[in-house]
C-alpha cells in the first residue's frame, strides 16, 4: 500500500486522538464516585431494611399497647361495676358479699398486672421509636452523601463527555483528509492491536511494541520509498517514518 508521507504522519495525529478517546472512556468508567456510590447505596439499602423492620416493630408494638390498654379498661370497668353493686347494698347474702369482695380483689390484682404490661410495652415502643429516629437520620445522611457523590459524578461526566465530543470532531476532520484504504487498514489494526494501529518509528524503535528493529528490517525501512506504507515486523502495526526515525 502506498500513501503520501503527509497522510501517514496525519495517521499519527488520528492515533493520538484515538488514544485520548480511550483514556477518556477509561476515566469515565473509573471515576472514584462509582465505587463511592456503590458502597453508599449498599449502606443505604441495609439501613432502609433496618428502618422498615423498625417501622414494622413499632406498628406491632403499638397494636400490642392498644390491646393491653383495652384489657386494663375492661377490667377497670368490671371492677367499677362490682364496687358499685357492693356500695349500693343490693347484695345482702354473706356468701354473695364474700364472693363479690373476692372478685373485686382479684380484679384489682388483674388490673395491676395488666398495667405493668402496659408500662412494659410503652417502654419498648419508646425504645423502638428512638431507634426509628436514629435510623431515619442515618438513612437521610447516607442519601445526602449519595446525592452529593452523584452530583460530582454527573459533573465529571459532563466534563469528560464535552472533551470526548471535541476530540471526536477533531478526529473526524483529520481522518477525512486521509485516504480511505489507509484509514481502513489503520482501523483494522487498531482493533486487533489493543487500540494502537499506527506507531512512530523513533531511533530504530517501534513506539507501538517498543521493540528495536533488527538491522535488516531497519535497512528495509530505510530503502523503502517515502510513500510506501511500511509495517513493523514485530507487531505488524503501521510504522510511520518521521525526522526522528534515524533513517
Amino acid at each position: 500500500m502506498n500513501a503520501a508521507p503527509a497522510d501517514q504522519i496525519r495517521l499519527l495525529d488520528v492515533q493520538g486522538l484515538d488514544v485520548r478517546l480511550q483514556q477518556l472512556a477509561h476515566k469515565r468508567k473509573s471515576l472514584p464516585e462509582h465505587a463511592e456510590i456503590e458502597s453508599l447505596t449498599k449502606d443505604h439499602t441495609q439501613l432502609r431494611d433496618l428502618l422498615v423492620a423498625a417501622q414494622t416493630e413499632e406498628s406491632d408494638t403499638a397494636r400490642e399497647q392498644a390491646k393491653a390498654e383495652q384489657d386494663v379498661d375492661q377490667v377497670r370497668q368490671r371492677a367499677a361495676r362490682d364496687q358499685q353493686r357492693l356500695d349500693s347494698g343490693a347484695v345482702t347474702s354473706p356468701k354473695d358479699l364474700e364472693n363479690l369482695q373476692r372478685e373485686i380483689a382479684s380484679l384489682a390484682k388483674r388490673q395491676g398486672d395488666l398495667e405493668d404490661v402496659v408500662l412494659e410495652v410503652m417502654e419498648r415502643i419508646e425504645s423502638v421509636q428512638e431507634r426509628l429516629r436514629e435510623l431515619t437520620e442515618r438513612v437521610s445522611s447516607v442519601q445526602s452523601k449519595i446525592d452529593d457523590a452523584t452530583a460530582r459524578r454527573d459533573a465529571a461526566f459532563e466534563e469528560i463527555d464535552g472533551e470526548v465530543a471535541t476530540v471526536t470532531k477533531e478526529r473526524e476532520v483529520i481522518a477525512g483528509t486521509i485516504p480511505g484504504d489507509l484509514l481502513k487498514l489503520y482501523d483494522k489494526l487498531r482493533e486487533q492491536q489493543g487500540g494502537i494501529g499506527a506507531a512512530k518509528l523513533y531511533q530504530r524503535t517501534c513506539q507501538g511494541c517498543r521493540q528495536e528493529l533488527s538491522i535488516t528490517d531497519f535497512n528495509d525501512v530505510r530503502a523503502a520509498a517515502p510513500d510506501t506504507v511500511v509495517r513493523c515486523e514485530n507487531c505488524r502495526r503501521i510504522l510511520v517514518r518521521t525526522a526522528e526515525s534515524g533513517l
